[in-house]
C-alpha cells in the first residue's frame, strides 16, 4: 500500500515511532508495549537508530519484529550520516529483503562532539539528495521526511527552512512528519505557509505525551521545541509526583491531539518513546476509533 493511501480524505492515519532497545529486556519489553499500541490499528511504525548509525542493524530487527508479529506496515530511518552511497545503497537492500514497507529519510544530526553535520567521504550532505537516490534506484518505498514547525535549529529563517523542505518533497518524498511541538498556532502557521508556496504532501504532526518535566526539557532543548509557560508551570508544580505529572502531561496531548484532528489534520504521529501508557491513555481520552 502506498504511504500515502493511509491519509485519505475523511480517515485520520496514525502512526507510531519507535528506538531501538540496547538490550534483550528492553526489546522483550518494548514487544509488550507495541502489542498494546496496535491496538488502536495504527497504519504503520516507524523506528529511528542512534547517533551515526550506531544501531542501525537493530532497526531493521525492531521494524522486521514489528511486521512478522503484528502484521503492521513499518518503516525505517535512514540518514546520511555515517554512510557512503554504497552504504546506503545496501541498507535499502537489506530494508527492501526485509520487507520494509516506507523509508524515513533524514539529513540526520551530527554525531555527538561535533558542532556541524559533515557529510561522509563518498556520501550525501542533504536530505533531498537521500530522497532523490530512494525515489530513482528503489520506487517500491514510501518515503516520508521531516518537516519543522517551528523551524530546524541550523536554519536562518523560516523560508529558508520551508524551502528545503519543498525541495525534498520536489525530490519524491510522499508525506511530511512533523518534529514534537506544544503550541498549535506554531503547527497551523506552518501548515499555511506550507501549502502557500505550494507543498501538497500530507502534512502530519508528531506528538510526544509530556510524562516527566526533567526529560522533556532535555529533548525540547534538543530539537528546539518550546514549552508553553503554563504547561510547565502546570508539570512544575507536581515535579515530584510521577502520577500527577503524567496527568498534567496526558490531558494536555488530549487537548493538542482532540484540537489538531478538528483542524482537519490527515493524520497524528506519536513519539512513544518505546511505552505505550501515554499514548494509549491520550488515544483512550479522545475515543480513537480505528
Amino acid at each position: 500500500m502506498s504511504i500515502t493511501n493511509h491519509y485519505q480524505s475523511g480517515k485520520v492515519g496514525l502512526s507510531f515511532e519507535l528506538f531501538p532497545p540496547k538490550t534483550a529486556a528492553g526489546f522483550e519489553s518494548l514487544n509488550k508495549h507495541v502489542a498494546r499500541l496496535v491496538q488502536f490499528s495504527p497504519d504503520f511504525v516507524t523506528c529511528t537508530y542512534g547517533a551515526g548509525g550506531s544501531t542501525r542493524d537493530k532497526t531493521l530487527d525492531v521494524v522486521s519484529a514489528v511486521k512478522r508479529d503484528q502484521g503492521v506496515p513499518v518503516a525505517s530511518h535512514l540518514t546520511c550520516v555515517g554512510a557512503s552511497v554504497g552504504q546506503l545503497r545496501e541498507y535499502l537492500d537489506e530494508a527492501a529483503a526485509r520487507h520494509v514497507d516506507y523509508i524515513v529519510a533524514l539529513r540526520g544530526d551530527p554525531p555527538q562532539g561535533d558542532s556541524e553535520f559533515r557529510p561522509t567521504q563518498g556520501g550525501l550532505r542533504y536530505a533531498n539528495e537521500l530522497v532523490r537516490l530512494i525515489r530513482n534506484e528503489y520506487p517500491q518505498f514510501g518515503i516520508a521526511v521531516g518537516g519543522y514547525p517551528e523551524v530546524h535549529q541550523e536554519q536562518a529563517d523560516a523560508q529558508t527552512d520551508l524551502a528545503n523542505l519543498k525541495q525534498k518533497v520536489d525530490c519524491g518524498a510522499d508525506i511530511v512528519i512533523t518534529q514534537l511541538f506544544y503550541n498549535n498556532e506554531d503547527f497551523f502557521g506552518f501548515r499555511e505557509r506550507y501549502q502557500r508556496i505550494g507543498i501538497t504532501a500530507p502534512l502530519i504532526p508528531g506528538i510526544l505525551p509530556v510524562v516527566n518535566l526533567s526529560q522533556i526539557r532535555r529533548i525540547a532543548s534538543l530539537c528546539g521545541a518550546k514549552l508553553p509557560s503554563q504547561f510547565q508551570s502546570d508539570l512544575q508544580r507536581y515535579e515530584h509526583d510521577v502520577e500527577s505529572q503524567f496527568r498534567v502531561g496526558v490531558e494536555f496531548a488530549m487537548r493538542q491531539a482532540e484540537a489538531l484532528v478538528d483542524a482537519d489534520v490527515p493524520g497524528l504521529h506519536f513519539y512513544v518513546l518505546n511505552k505505550s501508557q501515554a499514548t494509549s491513555a491520550v488515544l483512550q481520552g479522545i475515543n480513537w476509533s480505528s
